[in-house]
């Protein structure tokens, strides 16, 4: 049975996951246009909204909880602008 990860850490795993590709190396000879540097980027965003999509809609969580994950979603956009659409 898998492990229950507690939504505080779930959030903080998802900011590191956006850190994460935010940091990942641009390569040099194609750029943002490289299909495996997009790929790893868009991959690393998906595993973070994966790990908080379901807050919102859990009972037991509160609401700054509930506000930092809209904001962390409005993140997510914000990065993927950023990284992939320079």
């Amino acid at each position: 049975m898998a492990r229950l990860i507690p939504a505080s850490e779930r959030v903080a795993r998802a900011r590191a996951l956006i850190q994460q590709a935010r940091d990942l190396p641009l390569p040099s000879d194609a750029g943002w246009q490289d299909f495996s540097y997009v790929a790893q980027v868009k991959d690393l965003l998906r595993q973070a909204r994966d790990l908080i999509k379901f807050i919102p809609n859990s009972p037991s969580a509160s609401k700054e909880l509930k506000r930092e994950v809209a904001e962390l979603f409005s993140e997510f956009e914000t990065a993927e602008k950023e990284i992939l659409h320079r």
